[in-house]
């Protein structure tokens, strides 16, 4: 008796149950329930099963709205609330609740581009290549391009989030994914895509600790060279003013993220982690400002030791998150990227025992992640990526001894 349970020990520790056909299964079931429960949101939200008393709207409108402006030769009202608002309204209905415009006038190249299709088709277009283009980077990653692979990246609860809110993380996480995949045989292009993240500058932190570590110092160039090149090229379409517009905004902006106007329940760092516990505006600033420190440091070390690709861009992902000091609980597309590079060398020697079943269970606990945050004041989000950027990090410290 006590050889089969240590037997039994031994395959759940190794999670060799945890096999392809399983994994398969339960990723079509969870992609199955989440898309149904989307719908009957989507439904919900659009008036479809009961009237509702004001109109409703996502996240995307803002940057179609911004875009608009753009068209329109007025970029830096991107940045005035009252105009802005004015063109969501136009674009969609009048009453719907704003939605503001925070990114640097280089994510506006975009958005004008968008605006000149319907609102609805920029909207699907949008989302549609975005998926598309996470889809085919993170298959690559894996180096599996199968239906199992498919499904799984799928079924990931932030798919359905970000195509819910209109939002952009599925071009952030392709973004960020293609760079770790170039960055050791083409690190000109890889640089290129790092430095295109300036348009959510937060999620770009990392990239100079591990680049000088490393000491690629063709792909940090091209970073640098990417950054000037959209900013000059904002400044050139858009003007002087369109960027004092935005430095304005961004002064001003930590009073929207200190209040819970977006709700800490859905924030995915340390500081939204701090707020929802109580903590006050300093405090919650001091630990992210901690955990920042922490993860440029284990960034630095993994880097310029030069150990495995899956373990540096695992690392360099997940530290992303830790890192940025605001990351909402869509961006936690960017945990997909880690998490394909821990998969991919997932027989390794240097491999976690508990790797798979950690990942399995993370995936997990997000699926409800902002109603356990909401109901228990849990940081949910916060710790999930908390989660990711320690089990690469004790992959980085088992290949190192």
């Amino acid at each position: 008796m006590a050889l089969r349970s240590a037997n039994v020990l031994v395959q759940l520790r190794s999670a060799a149950w945890l096999d392809r056909r399983r994994i398969g299964g339960a990723a079509a079931i969870l992609f199955v329930l989440q898309l149904a429960g989307f719908l009957f949101i989507v439904a919900g939200t659009h008036g479809w099963i009961v009237p509702l008393s004001r109109p409703t709207t996502t996240d995307f409108v803002s940057f179609y709205a911004a875009g608009a402006l753009a068209n329109n030769g007025t970029p830096a009202f991107a940045y005035d609330p009252a105009a802005h608002l004015a063109a969501e309204e136009s674009a969609t209905a009048a009453g719907i609740e704003y939605q503001f415009f925070n990114y640097p006038p280089v994510f506006i190249f975009l958005c004008a581009v968008l605006a000149r299709l319907p609102y609805l088709v920029a909207f699907v277009v949008f989302e549609a290549a975005t998926m598309v283009f996470y889809l085919v980077v993170a298959g690559r990653i894996l180096g599996d391009r199968g239906a199992v692979a498919l499904v799984a990246l799928c079924a990931f609860p932030m798919v359905f989030w970000n195509i819910g809110l209109g939002q952009n993380a599925f071009l952030t996480a392709g973004l960020f994914g293609a760079a770790t995949l170039l960055i050791d045989r083409r690190p000109i292009p890889a640089g290129l895509m790092f430095g295109a993240l300036c348009y959510k500058p937060q999620f770009g932190l990392m990239v100079p600790f591990a680049l000088a570590a490393a000491g690629q110092w063709r792909a940090f160039a091209a970073a640098g060279i990417s950054v000037a090149g959209l900013v000059f090229a904002s400044l050139a379409l858009y003007g002087a003013a369109t960027w004092e517009a935005f430095f304005a905004t961004v002064q001003g902006s930590h009073a929207t993220y200190e209040s819970g106007r977006i709700l800490f329940a859905g924030m995915a760092n340390t500081f939204g982690a701090a707020r929802l516990l109580g903590a006050g505006p300093p405090f919650a600033y001091a630990l992210q400002a901690a955990a920042s420190l922490v993860a440029a440091v284990v960034v630095a070390i993994v880097w310029r030791r030069h150990l495995s690709l899956p373990t540096r861009a695992a690392t360099l992902a997940a530290a992303a998150l830790v890192a940025a000091p605001l990351a909402l609980l869509y961006d936690l597309m960017l945990g997909v990227i880690a998490a394909a590079w821990l998969v991919r060398d997932g027989n390794s020697p240097s491999a976690w025992a508990w790797q798979k079943l950690a990942l399995a269970a993370l995936f997990l606990v997000v699926l409800d992640g902002r109603g356990l945050s909401e109901s228990w004041h849990v940081p949910v989000f916060p710790l999930a990526a908390i989660a990711l950027f320690a089990i690469a990090g004790v992959r980085a410290r088992r290949e190192m001894t």
